[in-house]
């Protein structure tokens, strides 16, 4: 560690065995748990209690519920549905302060946070809204103060590619496109985009996506591996679908 970021080095190692739970929970509801923090004066206050069932009878059955609390989960559905990873890579959670590096603990269980069936109605809205703003571009109109056509000149390197007699323009070589750099959505906002393509189809190529959603193709990779399957033989061979636990939500929603 180095010694400008003020920790002098040093790994606090006091929780290093308590057991600590990693949950990815949906953006509305992480914003929520947000505003709840900001606004709160404790860090006491509780924002969702966590069930858990057991059947004495199937004890390798466990289900997991968790019910949102507060007055900011009004808009957002209240019920939510915890299924937990039976094979994930083993991590530990540190945190940073200016005085040293802790670590807080080993990640015990791994949840993914899913809305209740008598919800996905209400959560899909929230979505749909989420999505249409986040489409809006507002466009804005620049003043060019510099009225002599200097921002209409060739740039380096177009100079004798061009020519004006015809004859020549068969020999002009391409001139190489500049690779566009495109930025990164917010992840929540980029699923829910998807999700809305694969109501149009059912099948996408990499390609297919990357110009439909005008991000980067690595980015995209990585939500593609959770949310699709890659089909490596068929008729459907080198495009995405989406995995079934998937296209019943959005089969849900297309229906409304």
């Amino acid at each position: 560690m180095d010694e400008d970021q003020g920790n002098d080095g040093f790994l606090d190692m006091g929780k290093a065995d308590k057991s600590v739970w990693l949950m990815k929970c949906p953006v509305v509801v992480a914003k929520s748990w947000k505003n709840q923090a900001s606004s709160s004066s404790s860090d006491s206050q509780p924002v969702a209690k966590v069930v858990f069932s057991l059947d004495p009878l199937k004890p390798d059955e466990r289900q997991f519920t968790m019910e949102m609390i507060g007055s900011e989960t009004e808009r957002i559905p209240k019920s939510y549905t915890l299924n937990m990873f039976k094979d994930f890579v083993p991590m530990c959670v540190f945190s940073e302060t200016s005085q040293a590096v802790a670590m807080e603990g080993n990640v015990e269980h791994k949840f993914d946070m899913k809305p209740h069936e008598e919800n996905i109605e209400e959560y899909g809205r929230l979505c749909r809204e989420r999505t249409n703003k986040s489409m809006i571009k507002n466009r804005q109109i620049q003043v060019i103060d510099n009225d002599r056509g200097v921002h209409m000149r060739p740039m380096p390197g177009m100079i004798g590619l061009i020519s004006s007699n015809p004859k020549d323009k068969k020999k002009t070589m391409p001139v190489k496109q500049p690779e566009v750099k495109r930025t990164r959505r917010d992840r929540g906002e980029l699923e829910d985009i998807m999700f809305k393509l694969f109501e149009r189809q059912s099948n996408w190529t990499l390609k297919q996506l990357v110009q439909e959603t005008d991000q980067p193709a690595q980015f995209l990779k990585e939500i593609l591996n959770e949310l699709c399957v890659y089909n490596k033989r068929g008729a459907n061979q080198g495009t995405y679908e989406l995995k079934p636990e998937y296209k019943k939500s959005a089969e849900d929603t297309a229906d409304e």
